[in-house]
């Protein structure tokens, strides 16, 4: 950590140490990874804390940081509409006491258009780079062969796109409406799956991926995030399940493809 100069998202070299922090609505994650991607220690995890204004989270993330072995770049995945490091919009941060739960205006007003990424740097004095929760471990897993699509089941839906590898523009999925005036994020998030039970909720999901596969066309899907795992029996299109630490694991690949 010692060239506080250098711009966010600048790589390094390929030898070096990546902090990864899988931040989301519920939890975070985190590890190093060594210069070709493994781990050098188990995860670390926390509950993500509430209220969570952006020095709160960031303050989070030091800690964390104090647990783990030395680092060169950090690579941060969080939940909503990020765009060039850049916090467009959250939707569990913004809240009172997390995820479904009121909306604080202060918050609201506090991560809109909030740059992480050159905060993070401020902080942590090393080059960042920050996508979405989804995307990062989209990274994880991506072949960087065809139309690669990852959906994660956690707090909530997320999605990520990859051609040929390349990060495509982030598209909000989980906020398109779905059914009985509910957003896919309400329908298949994990406060609904808790509601009606997995066996219902698989079936919401099944419908869900009929709709995305109409438009998308994907070559390949990976279903991945916390809540995969209550997926009950087969699904009616091919995937493949991945782990909850593809988030994670995802941080070293980061820095291996251009963001732009």
């Amino acid at each position: 950590m010692d060239e506080p100069e250098q711009p966010p998202g600048e790589p390094g070299g390929p030898g070096e140490r990546t902090l990864t922090f899988d931040v989301g609505g519920t939890g975070l994650k985190a590890t190093v990874l060594d210069g070709t991607g493994v781990p050098l220690v188990d995860r670390v995890r926390v509950r993500t804390r509430y209220p969570c204004p952006p020095e709160r989270l960031i303050a989070t993330l030091l800690e964390v940081s104090e647990r783990l072995p030395a680092f060169d770049r950090i690579s941060v995945g969080l939940p909503g509409m990020i765009r060039g490091g850049r916090v467009l919009a959250t939707p569990h941060f913004v809240t009172e006491a997390g995820p479904f739960t009121p909306v604080r205006p202060d918050l609201l007003a506090a991560w809109k258009d909030y740059d992480a990424a050159t905060e993070l740097h401020k902080s942590f004095a090393c080059p960042v780079r920050v996508v979405n929760d989804a995307e990062l471990a989209g990274f994880g897993v991506v072949t960087g062969t065809g139309f690669e699509v990852l959906l994660a089941l956690g707090t909530g839906l997320g999605a990520a796109m990859f051609d040929k590898g390349r990060l495509l523009p982030k598209l909000e999925l989980s906020q398109a409406p779905f059914r009985r005036g509910e957003s896919y994020d309400e329908q298949l998030g994990d406060h609904a799956r808790r509601a009606v039970g997995n066996v219902t909720w698989t079936r919401r999901f099944e419908r869900a991926l009929a709709r995305w596969h109409a438009v998308l066309w994907w070559d390949r899907l990976y279903v991945g995030g916390g809540n995969a795992k209550h997926l009950v029996g087969e699904l009616g299109f091919e995937h493949q399940r991945v782990g909850n630490d593809a988030g994670v694991l995802g941080g070293y690949k980061l820095w291996q493809y251009p963001l732009d």
